[in-house]
């Protein structure tokens, strides 16, 4: 019997290595899916490289949309200033990139379909989110509608399954989760910024090594980088 298979939207971070670990361990074979949007630098795709390498995926797409043309968000325009005071309650920070993850879900369902794939698995998390409206459980149901009601395997009664493992998880408990299997935390990449290290003070460097520390593992936390 074929091993089914599950698309996994692969970033590099530390999130969507830890989901495509689970879809592992949940017997999918994986296809892999990066996308290169426009974002101020590769260092993440080149994570999502290593981590498909050492979890030993066959399979791995990285594919160019470039939403920078536009921009809208300091993560894709270098002329908006990428935010380094933490992340503000009940504000969603300039680091939100305009429909980026529906953009991502909606290729994700195309190349799930054309492949013949049962699910796709999303890295989003809810929890200690940065304050994006794509990274709710709500997003995610009303999104399933859509790939039930827009594909051909949705109307035969077969729809894609979108499976968010972490969506109400705490960022200690991914890096648990991600110990447990075995995730190359090291070769993951959440820094906003480029460069030879994380920068330690964007909101996704804070984010990442608080959970670090919480979950105890300090020593895998980056430093601050001086100016």
């Amino acid at each position: 019997m074929n091993q089914p298979l599950a698309v996994v939207l692969l970033s590099g971070g530390l999130d969507s290595a830890t989901s495509a670990a689970i879809a592992l361990a949940d017997g999918y074979e994986v296809i892999a899916l990066s996308l290169s949007y426009g974002q101020r630098h590769q260092r993440e795709l080149q994570a999502a490289k290593k981590v498909v390498a050492a979890l030993d995926i066959k399979s791995h797409y990285i594919m160019d949309v470039n939403l920078s043309q536009w921009g809208g968000s300091s993560l894709t325009d270098e002329l908006i200033d990428m935010p380094t005071d933490g992340v503000k309650p009940n504000l969603i920070p300039n680091t939100y990139v305009p429909g980026r993850n529906t953009v991502f879900i909606a290729i994700a369902l195309s190349l799930a379909e054309a492949k013949g794939a049962e699910a796709i698995y999303l890295g989003i998390n809810a929890v200690d989110y940065s304050g994006y409206p794509d990274c709710r459980p709500e997003y995610i149901e009303a999104f399933q509608k859509l790939a039930s009601l827009s594909s051909k395997v949705g109307v035969e009664g077969k729809a894609i399954q979108l499976m968010a493992p972490l969506v109400k998880d705490s960022k200690a408990d991914i890096v648990r989760r991600a110990m447990s299997l075995e995730v190359p935390i090291a070769d993951t990449w959440s820094c906003y910024q480029g460069g030879d290290e994380p920068c330690g003070l964007c909101d996704s460097c804070r984010i990442r090594n608080r959970a670090l520390i919480e979950a105890g593992y300090p020593e895998l936390a980056t430093p601050v980088l001086k100016s």
